[in-house]
């Protein structure tokens, strides 16, 4: 399920645009299923949304600090503003931390990453006027789409 180009893919999958302006805008990243582990993709995925300027909110039942940033065990933990809910959960995990997102109101974007596929969350992502990426991952999607 990828967009391609600026008119999106007609499946409700967004635009190169939007997943660009999601990258550049957005500063605020809860990365969910981040932990203490350096081995996992979400640690180094958090590493490089950090390099990049953003600020990185680890989210793990755990809620241990990872990168020098607390954690948290919820996004409704959380006590600040969050623009982004990144997901590396499994796809059946997936769609709950989709709505657990869309019960906060400053969250304007849920991204699943690569793999992780939820149809029907993402559905309600998008009902709810939220931008909605699947089975990306911001890592590979910032060189492609910003230079």
């Amino acid at each position: 399920m990828n967009g391609n180009g600026n008119g999106g893919t007609g499946d409700g999958a967004p635009s190169d645009d939007e997943i660009r302006d999601i990258l550049r805008t957005c500063e605020v990243w809860a990365v969910v299923g981040l932990g203490g582990d350096p081995s996992r993709p979400a640690h180094r995925v958090a590493g490089f949304l950090k390099s990049q300027g953003k600020r990185i909110v680890p989210v793990h039942p755990s809620a241990a600090a990872v990168h020098g940033e607390p954690g948290y065990a919820s996004l409704a933990d959380i006590p600040f503003r969050v623009d982004v809910a990144d997901v590396f959960r499994r796809s059946e995990a997936a769609g709950a931390v989709a709505d657990e997102a869309l019960a906060r109101d400053d969250i304007r974007a849920v991204w699943f990453q690569l793999g992780v596929v939820d149809h029907g969350a993402a559905a309600r992502v998008r009902a709810a006027g939220r931008t909605m990426v699947m089975d990306r991952c911001p890592a590979i999607e910032w060189p492609r789409l910003m230079g």
